[in-house]
């Protein structure tokens, strides 16, 4: 197997998911790298939206956080955090939201608020910040999270994103304009919504196996009768990541 870290290989993969000219509402993380990394190889048209205000950013080194001063120069504008949930998000302006959390469900539900019960949580977790509303608006969202079956429970401890709550039609029901969660990016695979809204397996990267994906679900996995393979990580990507976005292994350090 090639020389990359599951951080690398789970980055790298969710920019690939991105296309030339999406407006994306960026998050840190490996979303931040995600982006970044996209808009240097196949979508130089990317438009970054960052929670603080930011819309157009063009950063010349990674951004540390959503309110960084490097996100400012060279942006097409700059306008309260307001402006951009109401008149950006809310208006169905947000080709893609990024998400993350403690567990992803079934159904592509996230929580991110507590493990165990809510009035007596074995965990506290920092909660929603903006994820509920990029959850609900955002033409679609995709999830970045380690494959670990402690993430991927049947049913979420609570839920504090919406993905399809349990059906597809019950998100319609909920009138939640976004599409919703169109794939989950793990360091086995990427598993993607059926037609019920269901995540199934649909493409295993380089080394690994349906067994391993099942073995780390909450629930029986299903696969996808046309599972794909990904393609492994290029040096060009791996260069850009290693030296030119997080030198310092920020966030590149997990999975080593």
């Amino acid at each position: 197997m090639a020389d990359y870290t599951s951080a690398e290989l789970l980055t790298i993969n969710a920019a690939r998911l991105l296309r030339d000219g999406d407006v994306v509402f960026v998050g840190v993380g490996l979303p931040n790298l995600a982006c970044n990394l996209a808009r240097r190889t196949h979508a130089p048209n990317l438009v970054m939206i960052y929670e603080a205000g930011v819309i157009g950013a063009q950063p010349t080194r990674l951004p540390l956080s959503i309110g960084d001063p490097t996100l400012v120069s060279g942006a097409i504008s700059v306008c309260s955090m307001y402006d951009i949930f109401a008149l950006y998000l809310q208006r169905g302006n947000i080709d893609v939201g990024f998400l993350g959390g403690a567990q992803i469900d079934r159904y592509g539900n996230i929580n991110a608020t507590v493990i165990g019960d809510y009035l007596h949580p074995k965990v506290r977790l920092p909660g929603s910040g903006g994820s509920m509303e990029i959850a609900a608006w955002a033409n679609r969202c995709y999830i970045i999270t380690p494959h670990q079956k402690r993430r991927f429970p049947e049913k979420v401890d609570f839920r504090t994103s919406a993905g399809f709550l349990g059906h597809r039609r019950e998100r319609e029901a909920a009138r939640l304009r976004g599409g919703g969660p169109q794939a989950v990016v793990t360091d086995i695979g990427i598993l993607e919504p059926d037609e019920s809204g269901e995540l199934i397996l649909s493409a295993l990267h380089p080394g690994r196996t349906i067994d391993e994906a099942k073995e780390n679900t909450g629930w029986d996995l299903r696969v996808s009768a046309s599972l794909r393979f990904t393609d492994p990580p290029t040096e060009t990507e791996l260069n850009i990541l290693r030296n030119e976005l997080d030198p310092g292994r920020i966030y590149l350090r997990g999975g080593e």
